[in-house]
């Protein structure tokens, strides 16, 4: 089938409108109608070829939410009508250890929504800024939340889960003492997640113009991050700090903040490697330095019922396909609180 979708027809080349083609949905396969997708950073990085590999024409794309529009035959978990969502993830081996543990993001095979090999046309996939997509059924979510807030739902599939999935794992909860370096895309949703999973949860930020904003996402305590006071006032207190600044900065000054066996996640994924940080601020007092990538399907699919238990949603700004550009350029300004959607019912329009 042919839609209208937008993308980069080459890395120099702004994004524009263009018709691709989707294959007819198989017998594992769910047609989505997509109503809006979420912009991500690693979108911009995609199109312009930043992190290089990338190949055209380029649709970007993977924090997608519509509607169940058919079927295949054999399709057990979703009917049409239903509320869905397609994350980062669109295909993976399927039995491998990572697969067989759910966790598919770490997959050799993993095939990502936008930008991997694939034997259907144009030869790579072609993700969410798009009218319709044709996924297998494992990889598409139940969306719980009411419909009303589901253009709020869409950044959840990649900022929600990037977030989500670190914080589960090093155990944040009631008596844990929680940063989070950055209140910016992902930022803002690790302040509400931490912050509904029960932690004392401090925000780090170089912009003292934040600090009300953070305690609103759900910060107990702001900390500006250029403050040498402020930071030493909370060295080797916490047990686990979420960095997700992707811009190259000094990661020792916050290492240093974590207890004995405390560890940060970085999750923002950087254009240039980070100054590598002094091993004896891990070495002393037996802190990790980890790194952690989106989540797989089932714990997905738990983020997305945790959202809708907790009433948590991105901050969002609406803007038509046709302001994808300046979009861009805001969001590497900053100026977005906190992430953009799509409405992709202004294709063609």
């Amino acid at each position: 089938m042919t839609i209208l979708a937008y993308g980069a027809p080459a890395a120099d080349r702004p994004l524009e409108e263009m018709a691709i083609t989707r294959r007819q949905p198989g017998p594992h396969d769910v047609q989505i109608e997509i109503v809006f997708c979420g912009i991500c950073h690693s979108d911009l990085h995609q199109v312009r070829s930043e992190w290089a590999g990338t190949i055209y024409p380029c649709v970007p794309g993977h924090e997608i939410v519509g509607r169940v529009a058919a079927v295949g035959g054999h399709v057990t978990s979703h009917k049409v009508g239903d509320l869905v969502g397609v994350g980062c993830i669109v295909d993976s081996c399927q039995h491998c250890p990572d697969c067989e543990e759910g966790l598919e993001n770490y997959c050799d095979g993993m095939i990502g929504t936008y930008n991997s090999p694939t034997p259907d046309a144009p030869g790579h996939t072609l993700g969410g800024y798009s009218q319709q997509i044709v996924v297998h059924e494992r990889y598409v979510l139940k969306i719980t939340h009411p419909e009303e807030q589901l253009a709020a739902v869409a950044p959840l599939l990649c900022a929600g889960i990037t977030t989500y999935s670190p914080l589960r794992y090093w155990g944040t909860g009631p008596g844990k003492k929680v940063g989070v370096v950055g209140i910016g895309g992902l930022g803002h949703m690790g302040l509400k997640l931490a912050h509904a999973m029960g932690a004392h949860v401090v925000a780090f930020t170089t912009s003292p113009d934040k600090i009300e904003d953070a305690k609103a996402l759900g910060a107990d305590e702001v900390v500006v991050s250029r403050n040498a006071d402020e930071m030493a006032a909370h060295a080797q207190s916490f047990d686990f700090i979420l960095n997700t600044v992707a811009a190259p900065h000094d990661l020792d000054a916050f290492l240093v903040l974590l207890k004995r066996d405390g560890t940060m996640a970085l999750v923002g994924a950087p254009a240039t490697p980070h100054p590598s940080p002094n091993v004896f601020n891990l070495i002393m007092k037996r802190r990790s330095l980890a790194g952690s990538m989106i989540g797989g399907i089932p714990e997905t699919q738990e983020m997305l019922d945790f959202c809708a238990e907790h009433g948590i949603t991105a901050d969002i700004e609406m803007i038509r396909a046709d302001e994808i550009e300046p979009a861009y350029e805001r969001m590497l300004a900053g100026d977005v609180k906190y992430r953009f959607v799509m409405d992709i019912a202004t294709m063609g329009a």
